[in-house]
């Protein structure tokens, strides 16, 4: 048995801020606004994972108006989708996204990028996809005032681990 989930994030450009894309930061921003770190890569695998498992969105379980998240880490974000989609005995086929956004170009933190997703996902770098494109000008996105991403996710039937 097989299950997709599809997710997707936006985020307000904030120059005062780091971005970090995929867990991975990246220096030459500009950062995104947010509660947590504002991954917007990560927020829509997440949300991926949840919705793909049948278990709700990442607001559900990390409300954005909630102290305890102020500044978290998105990896943590994803880890705790992943537990519970595992505990309910679902495992990872794949994942695929892409990043909308007009700047920094990022063609080469793309492998970096997929590298540190599958480590924070406990799967092989070849299970992940992940891809670039700019907003050529158009909505938000285009006129560099936000980033967004997508992602889907195929889950397997595996073996349900107890919950602990």
């Amino acid at each position: 048995m097989m299950r997709v989930g599809m997710g997707e994030d936006l985020h307000r450009v904030d120059d005062a801020r780091t971005l970090v894309l995929g867990g991975v930061i990246i220096e030459e921003g500009p950062g995104l606004a947010g509660h947590s770190d504002a991954d917007v890569l990560l927020h829509a695998i997440t949300d991926a994972v949840l919705g793909a498992a049948a278990l709700g969105d990442i607001g559900h379980y990390f409300p954005p108006g909630d102290p305890r998240f102020a500044h978290a880490d998105s990896a943590d974000f994803l880890r705790v989708a992943l537990r519970l989609a595992r505990d309910a005995g679902w495992e990872i086929a794949n994942i695929d996204s892409t990043i909308h956004a007009e700047r920094p170009k990022l063609a080469p933190y793309i492998e970096h990028i997929r590298e540190r997703i599958a480590e924070i996902a406990g799967v092989a770098t070849a299970q992940v996809g992940v891809k670039a494109k700019s907003g050529e000008g158009v909505d938000a996105v285009g006129r560099g005032e936000a980033m967004a991403a997508r992602a889907v996710i195929l889950l397997e039937r595996g073996v349900a681990r107890p919950t602990s």
